[in-house]
């Protein structure tokens, strides 16, 4: 496909005439504390040097909370109701590269084992416009991860900046194509590259994090003594992993609304919560605060990455920015990195 761009004032009738067709529109809400549904073309928030969102996208395509099904109990039995399908089209504009890139993430988990069809659903309904970013503080560590302010990862659509206000764009997906030819008419094509003059990329320097080291340290030191130091600060509160775009803990649960009916549900929860792996019996194996601590570290940069070959983190830093007691999850990974980087230098 042609080299594309859009006006601003496209972009503006392209969002009227979407809401016109009862598309779901969703963007940075004008606080930036998270994304929500907007209603006008002048609440659709496209300012790629803003911070990200104190809470990512995440629960436009995994809910914190969903009904599998509800129950009504008669005299025959038991009566099983199916919820509402989701077959809303939906999309997301504005989508930094570090929100996009966890839907591929997340993808893998909800089409392990078992296919979770809310979820891939959710998923296929959805247009994600990315917006390459020009934002950095000490808590972005992206360019760490293997992603960059300009990573199309995820996104369906890529848009870029230009001088005049206008922006770039790049097709990534088939979904993305199919997007665009139905909506070619607010899109035009690109004679000339007017990009602004800041370098995104350069914005975000690589912080001293190897993941190969830590990866083989996390292999060999489960018991090790480093977990009383990192995870003696964390509150338990769970703030990192609501507002994570990629962490997926979750609990079934029957909900009785009264004595005849109810429903079970899917909810977000937290494996830095004490209850999370606490047994019937009251047996807890991970009963102190530096076990939870070791559990998030080791789920995001082993355990996922051992069943993967990826890493759970997209180096937004919503967790290390939003984190009460300060904790910064990539300054614990230089520690490890630190660490075993010190161990083979001994050797």
């Amino acid at each position: 496909m042609e080299n594309l761009f859009i006006t601003e004032n496209d972009l503006n009738r392209l969002t009227e005439e979407l809401l016109k067709q009862n598309w779901n529109i969703i963007s940075p809400s004008e606080d930036n504390k998270s994304f929500k549904t907007v209603d006008g073309s002048n609440k659709i928030k496209m300012n790629p040097e803003a911070a990200p969102t104190k809470i990512s996208f995440k629960e436009n395509f995994f809910p914190r909370t969903e009904p599998l099904f509800y129950f009504k109990s008669n005299q025959k039995g038991v009566e099983l109701i199916e919820p509402r399908s989701c077959n809303a089209k939906t999309i997301i504009f504005g989508a930094k590269p570090c929100d996009a890139a966890s839907v591929p993430i997340l993808s893998k988990v909800f089409n392990w084992d078992y296919r979770d069809d809310f979820f891939n659903q959710r998923v296929e309904n959805t247009i994600i416009i990315g917006l390459a970013c020009c934002y950095s503080d000490e808590y972005c560590f992206c360019n760490s991860v293997g992603l960059s302010p300009n990573s199309e990862n995820g996104s369906d659509i890529f848009l870029e900046k230009l001088n005049d206000g206008s922006f770039e764009v790049k097709v990534v997906t088939e979904k993305g194509k199919g997007f665009i030819e139905s909506f070619k008419n607010f899109f035009s094509q690109m004679e000339t590259s007017n990009l602004l003059p800041a370098n995104a990329t350069s914005l975000n320097e690589k912080r001293n994090i190897d993941y190969a080291n830590i990866k083989n340290w996390l292999d060999n030191n489960f018991d090790n003594k480093f977990w009383n130091s990192a995870g003696e600060l964390c509150l338990g509160c769970g703030l990192c992993a609501f507002v994570c775009p990629t962490c997926h803990c979750f609990d079934i649960i029957d909900e009785n609304y009264d004595l005849s009916c109810g429903r079970r549900a899917k909810n977000w929860d937290s494996c830095q919560f004490e209850l999370f792996t606490k047994h019937a019996s009251g047996h807890n194996p991970r009963d102190t605060k530096e076990k939870r601590y070791r559990q998030r570290i080791m789920h995001k940069f082993k355990y996922y990455n051992d069943r993967f070959g990826k890493i759970l983190c997209t180096g937004c830093g919503r967790c290390s920015r939003g984190c009460p007691a300060g904790i910064d999850i990539a300054g614990i990974l230089e520690d490890i990195n630190s660490i075993s980087s010190n161990i083979i230098e001994t050797i």
